[in-house]
């Protein structure tokens, strides 16, 4: 049985769990999210919990009876608290800034400026010029939408220029030895 799998999950007050056949429809303060099952895993709810057990032993259903637990828990922590990255920019004249309601302009080194609209659901904050703030409800959207501003100019390893995770260690080389 699975460890993760097998502990019953708490439902917080203010948070609505609808259980169909194939899914979670989860309601809360902040929105609402839609949460698959896998096949062979079925959801209870009973005092103030949800309970996931599987319907038989096979391999692939033994694999997904943690991971459902652990998206339903996901997605309860996204309707009620929700889920924050955040980004640092590092280099000289690299920096972004808001521009309009959630459209972000960054100054990354190109020729151009590049501008980065998110999808729905997502919201994009500049606290500092070198700080990006990525939050939302869905947990693999925020992390989704974190690692395509990374993509556009993910760090270097000889000055550390780019954009990284914040708290992100960036190893470093040496580059060209100066006069031997």
């Amino acid at each position: 049985m699975s460890r993760i799998g097998k502990r019953p999950l708490p439902v917080p007050a203010g948070v609505e769990v609808e259980i169909h056949h194939d899914s979670l429809i989860v309601r809360g303060p902040k929105g609402g999210l839609r949460v698959p099952l896998p096949p062979g895993i079925e959801c209870q709810y009973n005092q103030g919990a949800l309970h996931f057990s599987r319907r038989s032993d096979d391999k692939k259903v033994k694999a997904a009876h943690g991971l459902a637990r652990a998206l339903a828990a996901s997605a309860i922590q996204g309707v009620t608290t929700g889920f924050t990255r955040s980004l640092q920019i590092e280099g000289i004249g690299y920096r972004a800034e808001l521009r309009g309601a959630n459209r972000v302009l960054l100054t990354i080194g190109y020729s151009h400026p590049v501008l980065f609209i998110p999808p729905e659901g997502i919201t994009l904050s500049v606290p500092a010029p070198n700080t990006i703030q990525v939050s939302g409800i869905d947990k693999q959207l925020v992390g989704e939408v974190a690692a395509r501003i990374r993509a556009l100019r993910p760090p270097e390893p000889y000055k550390g220029k780019g954009i990284r995770y914040e708290g992100e260690y960036i190893r470093r080389k040496a580059g060209k030895a100066a006069g031997r």
